[in-house]
């Protein structure tokens, strides 16, 4: 073998070491994003987890029986909270149909212990009586909570959500634009998960995330 033919000779093994290098990068790589997910997720949670202990804002109001409500009377249930409104079209009755699809997965003697609770970001529309008939048409456990404008704002913006109003034509018409997550709270009060609204059709992950958060 003649100087010249070794480049040719070891051409092959230096492109097999290449790429064998390159494939152990990247199941580094892969292996490095799984352990980060898993460190920010240990619960392997669909939505996204919040830190441990990561309490939820207060909410208080008048309920749909129009007595005094807050979020901390549901203590030692799960709640699903969202903020929407009645003239919703399509993302409010679908998030209450998806959320009751849940509740039935669960065990008979565990679903009184999950709770949908809708805040509305219409609160000059959408009365206790009116929010009762709505939430109460999904399901018999669902609840609704007004509050009024000013304090609702501050609220919504401790829970990250925001909403406002267009398309105004008079006083009792217009549009309601406002972000679409639910959140879930344990028994103890605090946020565990946030579910974008693209993912409510995943009824088993969903309801495997209640399941976990209600252990």
């Amino acid at each position: 073998m003649t100087s010249d033919s070794l480049p040719l000779a070891q051409a092959p093994r230096s492109w097999q070491r290449s790429l064998t290098l390159a494939l152990l990068a990247v199941a580094a790589l892969l292996s490095l994003t799984l352990l980060y997910s898993r460190l920010r997720n240990p619960q392997g949670l669909l939505g996204t987890a919040y830190p441990p202990g990561t309490v939820a804002p207060p909410l208080a109001g008048t309920g749909d029986d129009g007595r005094p409500l807050a979020l901390a009377d549901f203590r030692g249930k799960t709640v699903a909270v969202f903020f929407g409104f009645l003239n919703c079209p399509n993302i409010c009755p679908t998030t209450l149909a998806a959320l009751e699809r849940v509740r039935q997965t669960l065990p008979e003697r565990r679903r009184k212990d999950f709770v949908s609770l809708l805040v509305t970001v219409d609160p000059g529309r959408d009365t206790p009586a009116k929010l009762r008939s709505y939430v109460r048409y999904f399901s018999p456990d669902a609840r609704g909570l007004v509050i009024p404008k000013v304090p609702l704002r501050q609220a919504a913006a401790a829970w990250g959500v925001g909403f406002e109003y267009s398309n105004i034509t008079a006083p009792d018409r217009y549009d309601v634009n406002h972000t679409t997550g639910v959140y879930l709270v344990d028994r103890e009060g605090n946020r565990r998960v946030v579910w974008d609204y693209t993912q409510l059709n995943l009824t088993d992950r969903i309801a495997a995330d209640v399941r976990t958060v209600m252990q």
